[in-house]
């Protein structure tokens, strides 16, 4: 038990710290760039557009929410950009093929997609209905793939067409771009680790991790110029709790509903959703495979590492120490009249 203690240690040590490198110039990663964006009407997405912008990346947005999508673009304006809109289901391959090939006609290139767009459902596995499990999937894993495959290739030539001379190079197998190109398809917490409730959400992030990890082998095998990069944020600020669907099936095993379930999911979200926007777009210029954001997702990250198995376990276990130990509100005196 001491082994497994100091190894969960020392992975915690290694994970948990979040330095902050915002004082770290991305900008000329980004500047003069074009990047595309799902569900940019709010959350992480519109701060990724808001960051881009002030870099001087051009950008084309997407959200099946017009109302908050033109208030989005709306943000943008002053800044030296082009922005496009488009309102989009990212669930349909056609509409998302479509989009892209807007992009490329509006812009001449493009060189980053961040597939953010996403929803969540809590139900039991027994309750989900075939329907919910498949409006999760449709948008969180098909979405990511649907994206990913309009974009890498028009992403790929727009690199490419960038390509410098490399004969004064030490190493001439490798290929030298002035621009750069980048997949960035967010997962989740819950793409690291399964939760009661959340199986549809588990799966679709899930899902999107090991396309994303696969996908980023394929491009470093390929030296394209041109790289992928997995989110799995914690609890980031967003609405996704507030648009989440749901059933009473997870009465069954002792978890609210309604707007109760809404609040408590809400307090769960705690991380800044512009500072998560940040730390994404230093992990895409700075090539890392994988980011997680929170000390929530690195911490439950480190302790799935050490306990694979019983991770789930420990994690419950310490939630109720956790509530064990919360003081409690004091009571305010009944005055009777």
């Amino acid at each position: 038990m001491r082994n497994h203690m100091a190894t969960m240690a020392s992975s915690l040590r290694r994970h948990l710290p979040i330095a902050s490198q915002q004082n770290h110039d991305i900008a000329p990663y980004y500047r003069d760039h074009v990047a595309a964006i799902t569900g940019a009407g709010s959350g992480m997405g519109r701060e990724l557009a808001i960051h881009l912008a002030k870099m001087g990346c051009h950008l084309a947005l997407s959200d099946i929410n017009p109302e908050q999508l033109a208030q989005t673009k709306a943000l943008l304006i002053g800044y030296d950009i082009d922005a496009c809109t488009t309102v989009l289901d990212v669930s349909d391959q056609k509409a998302v093929a479509a989009w892209a090939e807007a992009v490329m006609n509006e812009h001449g290139k493009v060189n980053f997609i961040f597939n953010n767009a996403g929803v969540a459902l809590y139900s039991t596995v027994e309750g989900s209905s075939i329907s919910e499990l498949e409006w999760v999937m449709d948008i969180n894993f098909w979405g990511v793939v649907y994206g990913t495959k309009a974009f890498l290739p028009l992403i790929k030539n727009s690199v490419k067409a960038t390509e410098t001379d490399n004969s004064n190079h030490t190493d001439k197998n490798a290929r030298q771009f002035s621009k750069h190109g980048h997949i960035v398809n967010i997962s989740s917490l819950f793409g690291l680790t399964a939760q009661p409730s959340q199986s549809a959400y588990n799966a679709s992030k899930f899902a999107v991790r090991g396309f994303t990890e696969s996908l980023r082998q394929e491009l470093d095998i390929q030296r394209c110029g041109v790289s992928a990069t997995c989110i799995h944020p914690g609890g980031i600020k967003t609405n996704i709790a507030n648009s989440a669907r749901g059933n009473d099936s997870i009465n069954d095993i002792g978890m609210r509903t309604g707007p109760k379930a809404i609040r408590s999911f809400n307090k769960f979200l705690k991380f800044d959703a512009s500072e998560a926007a940040w730390l994404i777009l230093q992990a895409v210029a700075t090539n890392q495979r994988r980011c997680l954001i929170g000390n929530d997702a690195k911490m439950i990250d480190a302790v799935q590492r050490v306990f694979p198995s019983a991770y789930s376990q420990i994690l419950n276990d310490a939630n109720k120490l956790s509530r064990k130990l919360k003081p409690q509100r004091a009571k305010k005196p009944n005055h009777g009249r």
